[in-house]
């Protein structure tokens, strides 16, 4: 596939097959996330993989719960009340594979350089017939003292982009996009 067309055809998807992803698969995704590039090459990612369906379905029900509790603080999240207190919904679309990138307290920006690798690894997922969607609700339970300790994640370590991948059940809808806003061209 060419890369300007994987650009312009990615999309988030969040309906899955039961097909699992291969830890081959998995690690040719993470080896495109780690060629992005990073302030000074400093290169401040680490990755964490969820397959436990088991445990995917406990981080989905905690966060969705924590949600839930967080509206009145947070009045964005009144829209996804509904939502969240459905418990058929899962945070993940059962989607098979949770890849996590997660940035170490090193160089200037760690959090944009793990940005630039989870679109690596977006971008490698639509090349390989997968999908891929970032879960940005996960990262609060990612980022939770009792999460990290029980997946072994050190302290310092911020979950930056949760990246749901698998093989799409359905084709996603080609999304609008806005014309861009050019403040200047001199």
């Amino acid at each position: 596939m060419e890369l300007m067309e994987t650009i312009y055809n990615r999309r988030s998807v969040r309906f899955y097959t039961e097909e699992t992803v291969d830890k081959a698969t998995i690690d040719k995704l993470i080896n495109a996330g780690i060629q992005a590039p990073s302030a000074m090459n400093v290169q401040p990612w680490a990755f964490g993989v969820i397959q436990d369906k088991a445990l995917l379905q406990k981080i989905s029900d905690e966060t969705k719960a924590y949600l839930l509790a967080s509206i009145s603080a947070k009045p964005y999240l009144e829209c996804y009340r509904q939502l969240f207190s459905n418990p058929e919904f899962n945070i993940f679309y059962h989607a098979p594979a949770l890849l996590t990138v997660f940035a170490k307290p090193e160089g200037p920006n760690p959090s944009c350089d793990c940005a630039l690798a989870a679109q690596n690894i977006m971008l490698a997922a639509h090349s390989l017939g997968l999908g891929s969607c970032w879960i940005g609700f996960a990262q609060m339970s990612l980022n939770a003292p009792e999460l990290k300790e029980q997946l072994g994640i050190p302290k310092e370590y911020i979950a930056v982009a949760p990246i749901i991948i698998g093989h799409p059940a359905k084709v996603s809808p080609a999304v609008l996009k806005r014309e861009p806003e050019i403040l200047f061209w001199k």
